[in-house]
C-alpha cells in the first residue's frame, strides 16, 4: 500500500467510523480467513462492519471521531467491529470469541462515547440488538390491536347478521301507530244567518 492508498484507506475509514455509535478493539491472533469472513457476514447482518487495520492508520482514522480513547488499545495484531447499533459489537465479538475457543481476544471499546473494558462487552453481550428491541415493542404494541381487531370480527360474525332485521322491526311496528292515529275532528258548520226584517207598511 503506497502513500495515496494509505492516505485514502485512512479517510474512508474515518468516515465510516464517524457515522458509528460503538466500537469494539480485538486481537484476531490464531483466526484463519474462513473464521474472518464468518465474523464478517456476522456483523454485516446486524448493519455493523469488521476492519483489519495497521495500528499506525488506524491511530490516524480514529482521530477526531468519538473513538479516539481506544488509541492505547491499539496494539499487536488489530481488528475493529463497529456498528450505529449501540449492542450489536459487543455481541457478535463476544459471542464470536466464545464459539471461536476465544481466539478473537476482546481488549474493550467505546460505546456512545463511553469507554468499555472487555468484562462491559461481555455484559453488553446478553443484551437484545436495537433491531431486536424494536421488534418486540412492535410486537407488544400491536398485540392489543390484534386482539380487538378478533373480538370486533367474532362478534360481527355472531350478530352482525342479526342486526338488520332487529332494526327493521321497530320500523313495521310505527306504521299501525301511526295508522291508528284519530283523523282530526271536521271544522263544526257556521250557523244559519237570521232572516231579515220584512219593512213596515204605513
Amino acid at each position: 500500500m503506497d502513500r495515496t492508498q494509505k492516505t485514502a484507506f485512512v479517510a474512508d475509514l474515518s468516515s465510516r467510523l464517524s457515522k458509528a455509535q460503538s466500537l469494539v478493539v480485538a486481537h484476531y491472533r490464531g483466526l484463519n480467513v474462513k473464521e474472518l469472513t464468518q465474523l464478517r457476514r456476522a456483523m454485516r447482518a446486524a448493519g455493523g462492519e469488521v476492519q483489519v487495520a495497521k495500528n499506525r492508520l488506524a491511530k490516524l482514522a480514529i482521530k477526531g471521531t468519538p473513538f479516539e480513547g481506544v488509541t492505547e488499545l491499539l496494539t499487536g495484531p488489530t481488528i475493529l467491529t463497529f456498528s450505529a447499533d449501540d449492542i450489536a459489537p459487543s455481541r457478535i465479538s463476544q459471542k464470536f470469541s466464545e464459539a471461536n475457543d476465544n481466539k478473537l481476544a476482546i481488549l474493550g471499546g467505546i460505546m456512545n462515547g463511553k469507554m468499555l473494558t472487555a468484562a462491559d462487552v461481555k455484559s453488553l453481550s446478553n443484551l437484545p440488538t436495537l433491531n431486536e428491541l424494536r421488534g418486540k415493542l412492535v410486537g407488544l404494541l400491536q398485540a392489543p390491536g390484534a386482539q380487538l381487531a378478533r373480538v370486533t370480527k367474532a362478534y360481527a360474525d355472531k350478530g352482525g347478521a342479526s342486526a338488520p332485521a332487529e332494526a327493521a322491526a321497530p320500523a313495521e311496528e310505527a306504521k299501525p301507530a301511526e295508522q291508528a292515529a284519530p283523523a282530526p275532528a271536521e271544522a263544526a258548520p257556521a250557523p244559519a244567518e237570521a232572516p231579515a226584517a220584512e219593512p213596515q207598511s204605513n
